[in-house]
């Protein structure tokens, strides 16, 4: 049976690894990048360099977005709007929720169908068996998508509202980024103490490998409002967390990362919640302040 075209619209390391991937399992791939050299390899592969964005969306029904942001898309399809009828656009690049409803609706008035992805795997990921995409929007399209994007990764639909895949991704990199930022700040107080990264290796990791019973220890607790100081309490993790930041103070390292978990332990304890758990400070994220 022959494999639906597709276009990719992006060639950064994402696009360029989705591109390729499409390539190697046989389909029919058109591309268009603003630095057309990005795709000279794949050119040599087989793919079809379009010469102009409208070009990109005439060749196939299935056209893969891979951009920097939901504005790179606009700055590159406005111009070409009247090529977006009968299109699915299946966007990967980042943006917010409300940004992807908002492209959903943009879509639908040019006569294009639309579906949000959140990719998570790094470029070298494409491909493999291990990585997943977060989908949303209509599933009737998503199925109609569904076997051509399994051949980047597994497919993990969240629902009919577009902006769903994009809020699993956030909520994704909002882990991802403040863990990766602790990992860092850790090796720089190490550092200062002339212990190596290496040095650290093993034990920082075996701190993110318990994570997993940490969250599943607490989830049930969260989910039911429930957060009781039976196990932990919010006035002991302030001692904590400030012995955390004056250590980095007295290795002479940037302590604004601790300090601000600080801050936010402290809201916590003015907001009443000493003797609970730690979690009870899910409830002052939920009342920021001005």
């Amino acid at each position: 049976m022959q494999k639906q075209p597709v276009t990719v619209i992006g060639l950064g390391p994402m696009g360029h690894a989705m591109a390729s991937t499409f390539l190697d399992n046989g389909h029919q791939v058109t591309v268009w990048n603003r630095t057309a050299s990005r795709a000279d390899d794949l050119v040599t592969k087989g793919a079809v360099l379009a010469a102009t964005p409208a070009e990109a969306l005439s060749a196939s029904e299935l056209v893969v977005l891979s951009l920097t942001d939901y504005d790179a898309m606009y700055a590159i399809l406005e111009p070409a709007t009247q090529a977006l009828e009968g299109r699915t656009l299946v966007n990967l690049s980042s943006d917010t929720p409300e940004k992807a409803r908002e492209a959903a609706k943009w879509a639908a008035r040019h006569g294009a169908e639309y579906l949000t992805g959140g990719v998570q795997a790094s470029p070298t990921g494409i491909g493999q068996p291990e990585s997943f995409t977060f989908y949303s929007g209509s599933r009737p399209v998503f199925e109609a998508a569904k076997g051509t994007l399994d051949v980047l990764t597994k497919t993990d639909y969240r629902g009919e509202d577009p902006g769903l895949a994009a809020l699993y991704y956030q909520l994704q990199l909002d882990v991802f980024w403040t863990t990766a930022l602790a990992y860092l700040h850790a090796l720089a107080v190490a550092d200062a103490h002339g212990i190596s990264a290496q040095d650290m290796l093993p034990y920082l990791s075996g701190t993110v490998g318990s994570m997993p019973d940490f969250f599943g220890f607490y989830t049930p607790r969260i989910d039911a409002g429930e957060h009781p100081g039976d196990v932990d309490r919010l006035a002991m993790g302030v001692a904590s967390v400030d012995h955390v930041v004056q250590t980095a103070k007295d290795a002479g390292v940037d302590a604004a990362l601790p300090a601000a978990v600080l801050e936010i332990f402290r809201r916590g304890i003015t907001a009443g919640y000493a003797a609970d758990s730690f979690t009870s400070l899910i409830e002052t994220f939920k009342k920021p302040t001005a």
